[in-house]
């Protein structure tokens, strides 16, 4: 039985499926993304232990959190600071992705006052239209931050299918290193490759990730197992290291259609339903505060997602051979979405087992 709704890793699965991506990305760099779990210290150890090269987030309080619970790591910002957090930033990561000149002088600055020196990776806009500058600014914009006297041009970088969904392939990855060899020969030095993120695992899969590819951001194929291209499971890593369960709150034997006249629901939506005659319901105290209904699959397949609202989850388990106690967890795998809004929740426990 259980209090509350949980969301459990299994740091084990998660150890494995990074050591996985290393091997298979045969010497390249990997650098665990740990955005999706709120910069979960416990998952970051879990993917150095499992060869990480560093930690990647895109949020500076979630690096200060790992910081602080002693993680000693290279750290990178996936999200460019606003100038005016430029300072923090540079106390808390040693790399930050940038696409906007104002910022990177504010970063220039913060180092200086902090004594130190700050790298960035210059991010272009390969056609997913999220961060980056587009193709032509990047030479004058590589030749103007590398003069900054605390600052230095570590690398060339793209994201991709995050936002666009567009796949990396042959023509986007090929743009992005021949961008990196003109920016090298403007530098007169090699400069780091960042390749993108899960996506361009398929791209590895596929046999068409470029060799001078130096490194790729993993986040979401580590944790979850899957593709951020097709949703499938990728390179035969665990699809279950995260699950989310919560305990039921009713279970009763109700119509399948609502009765009544019928309006919007909370969200705005108008349901549609299939009178499938008197089914048992069960209510699990989860809702979409703090989950995605969607965005999970219930580890027994004879169990249905029907809805949610705010602070409920509707299911079907009229097929299961004995109802679900009071009290009784069920346990779902989520997806991506689903796993944000579970570790972002208040409400749901987290747990790190294994």
């Amino acid at each position: 039985m259980t209090a509350r709704a949980t969301v459990t890793v299994d740091l084990a699965k998660v150890i494995e499926n990074t050591r996985r991506v290393v091997e298979a990305l045969g010497g390249r760099g990997v650098y665990g993304v740990t955005k999706v779990t709120c910069g979960a210290p416990e998952v970051a150890r879990a993917m150095l232990a499992g060869g990480a090269a560093g930690i990647a987030d895109s949020r500076l309080e979630n690096v200060a959190r790992m910081r602080e619970a002693g993680i000693a790591a290279e750290f990178w910002s996936l999200r460019a600071p606003a100038p005016a957090l430029a300072d923090e930033a540079v106390r808390l990561v040693e790399v930050s992705l940038e696409s906007e000149l104002e910022t990177v002088r504010a970063l220039d600055a913060a180092a200086r006052s902090l004594g130190k020196r700050h790298r960035i990776i210059a991010m272009v806009d390969l056609g997913d239209l999220r961060e980056g500058m587009m193709p032509a600014d990047l030479p004058a914009f590589v030749e103007a931050a590398d003069a900054l006297p605390n600052i230095e041009v570590h690398g060339i970088g793209a994201s991709l299918t995050c936002y666009g969904a567009i796949v990396p392939d042959e023509r986007n990855l090929g743009e992005l290193v021949a961008l990196t060899q003109t920016a090298e020969a403007r530098l007169g030095r090699r400069l780091h490759v960042s390749g993108g993120m899960s996506s361009s695992l398929d791209a590895l899969v596929g046999g068409i990730l470029p060799e001078r590819i130096d490194s790729l951001r993993i986040g979401e194929s580590i944790l979850l197992g899957v593709s951020t291209v097709t949703r499938e499971p990728i390179l035969g890593l665990h699809t279950d290291a995260i699950t989310v369960s919560a305990p039921v709150i009713e279970c009763l034997v109700k119509p399948s259609k609502p009765r009544g006249t019928s309006a919007q629901d909370a969200f705005g939506g108008r349901p549609t339903f299939e009178d499938r005659g008197e089914r048992r319901r069960a209510i699990l105290a989860i809702g979409r505060q703090d989950i995605v209904p969607h965005g999970i699959v219930p580890r027994d397949p004879r169990v249905q997602v029907l809805g949610a609202s705010s602070d409920h989850l509707v299911l079907d388990v009229h097929d299961l051979p004995e109802p679900p106690r009071l009290g009784e967890p069920i346990e779902f795998v989520p997806g991506y979405s689903a796993t944000l809004a579970a570790f972002t929740s208040p409400y749901v426990e987290k747990r790190f087992i294994g």
